[in-house]
């Protein structure tokens, strides 16, 4: 038993002691899925983010994320993920109705591009807001490529819940104020998934191989990789290649040290990035010719072009910039980001995984978490790089506290110290779902063949089909799921109704008296 799992267990003692266990249920679930839409001959949509779905500039549950074709479904936060599930399906029942000859591609990696061109970037209307989240986007295209932001992932949003945190304020008797105690604690869960969150490429990874297409913008990439077939490459032993060094990573944001001991600190650090020229990035030019290339030439435009497995939130004021959100009024959830879609499951993901990942996320909260250094940092990037690109190998070496370890043994440590924390979660549940879905995953660390990266490139071989082939079959599949199990009309109805809403809400904002956009851009970086 390790300190940390013994810091674990303490507090766990503590809390049933004090009758306060229970507190640990109820944290608040929300996810947010991203898919590409795709013509059912397998090439990304040209068609605009359809107009029944509702403006993606207001709609609170069905947006875009960088191109149009990259649509973004999101669910309200629920205490019961089931909950977050069934809402997530809803919406894709909603988004099937009104798709014309189109599906959603059900995989992470994009098939279907030819080429940046190909990759149509997401319109927001005449607005100020819109036009700022639109030119964000170009200057995403001027520095990494098109193709490499339609890319597909799912984020899982969770909040501690509000009731727990004065006891665990009062169990560590900690001096601080209850909202520094909070930011201070979700922080330290940040650190710990840091350090532990390649578990999730390992056991979640369903992007094993690559269409070479994928590549046409940035063809010297292809070498790193083998030949699956004539249209596929692959690492025979990847998780994730979406959460590789072939996806959000560039050689700035890699020299980049963001501060995740504080909030203060984040804040600072990010904010830094934001306000710091980069040469190669003031060659392209901010305003040229009197059209915006980019929002700025600074090492980040805006803080989401920061890539990160977990971010701090807060939720943002409109046109509020989210360091000075999180600045003014603390962390109110954290955003996981290291999820691929589950190419075998219609929505995405299940209440397995959604369960043990809440079930994972309690135990970094609960657990000591040391501050982190640079060098612990780089040690952190370099485990979730090998378990992306090589998670599946027998005998895979990772660094843990700067010793060598078996990947599948430290994978069985963590397993271990989730253990007691799903009893609890578990407590009012004659089912033991938690405990259900732990056992699950213990299942497949002992046996890596059972992990979605394993099977996709089992079925692949049996198949004999390529990615891009085997991808667009099965998100046919899920095409005639939705269609057999559509949405009630009462459902059905609420959704129209909110998409209407959101038009009505974005010509609202269209109508107001604008500032020059010049003017409106100065402001927005200038707050303070």
């Amino acid at each position: 038993m390790t300190n940390l799992n013994n810091t674990l267990l303490t507090r766990l003692d503590q809390l049933n002691a004090s009758g306060h266990q229970r507190l640990l249920c109820g944290g608040l679930k929300g996810i947010e899925k991203e898919s590409l839409r795709i013509s059912k001959d397998g090439f990304i949509a040209q068609t605009p983010h359809p107009k029944a779905l509702g403006s993606a500039l207001t709609h609170p549950y069905i947006t875009t994320d960088y191109s149009e074709a990259l649509i973004e479904l999101i669910t309200p936060p629920f205490a019961d993920v089931k909950d977050s599930l069934d809402y997530l399906r809803n919406i894709h029942r909603f988004v099937y109705e009104h798709l014309d000859n189109e599906i959603l591609l059900g995989a992470s990696m994009p098939c279907g591009i030819d080429g940046d061109e190909s990759v149509p970037i997401a319109e927001y209307g005449l607005s100020n807001i819109g036009r700022m989240k639109h030119i964000y986007r170009h200057g995403l295209w001027h520095r990494y490529g098109r193709t490499m932001q339609s890319i597909a992932g799912i984020h899982f949003n969770y909040s501690v819940p509000e009731a727990l945190w004065p006891v665990l304020h009062k169990q560590r008797n900690s001096s601080l104020s209850l909202e520094q105690f909070t930011a201070d604690a979700y922080f330290g869960l940040i650190r710990n998934f840091q350090r532990m969150g390649w578990l999730i490429l390992y056991l979640f990874g369903a992007s094993p191989a690559i269409c070479k297409n994928f590549f046409n913008s940035r063809p010297a990439l292809m070498t790193q990789f083998e030949e699956f077939d004539n249209g596929t490459l692959y690492h025979p032993y990847a998780t994730s290649l979406r959460m590789s060094d072939i996806g959000y990573k560039s050689k700035n944001q890699a020299s980049l040290k963001i501060d995740y001991n504080s909030i203060d600190g984040y804040v600072s650090s990010l904010s830094a990035a934001i306000n710091t020229p980069y040469p190669e990035y003031e060659k392209i030019g901010t305003l040229v010719d009197g059209e915006y290339r980019q929002l700025n030439s600074n090492i980040l435009q805006i803080e989401n072009e920061f890539y990160s497995t977990m971010r701090p939130k807060q939720i943002a004021q409109s046109g509020e910039k989210p360091t000075l959100a999180l600045k003014r009024r603390g962390v109110r959830y954290i955003e996981m980001r290291s999820l691929d879609l589950d190419l075998f499951d219609p929505i995405g993901i299940d209440e397995d995984k959604a369960r043990f990942i809440e079930a994972l996320l309690l135990t970094c909260l609960l657990q000591d978490s040391p501050e982190t250094s640079d060098q612990e940092q780089q040690v952190n990037n370099a485990n979730q790089l090998a378990v992306a690109n090589f998670g599946r190998k027998p005998g895979l070496v990772l660094n843990k506290n700067n010793q060598r370890i078996l990947l599948k043994d430290w994978a069985a440590e963590i397993l271990e110290s989730i253990q007691a924390v799903c009893a609890i979660l578990d407590q009012d549940n004659a089912e033991k779902v938690y405990s259900s879905a732990l056992e699950k995953q213990q299942c497949l660390v002992e046996n890596p063949d059972l992990t979605a990266s394993a099977r996709m490139l089992e079925q692949m071989t049996q198949l004999r089909q390529p990615f891009a082939r085997f991808a667009l079959n099965t998100s046919i599949e899920h095409e005639r799921y939705f269609k057999a199990n559509r949405l009630d009309k009462d459902k059905a109805k609420q959704f129209d109704e909110m998409a209407v809403l959101s038009h009505d809400k974005q010509q609202e904002i269209e109508r107001k008296k604008q500032l020059p956009f010049d003017d409106f851009l100065k402001q927005y970086f200038l707050q303070a």
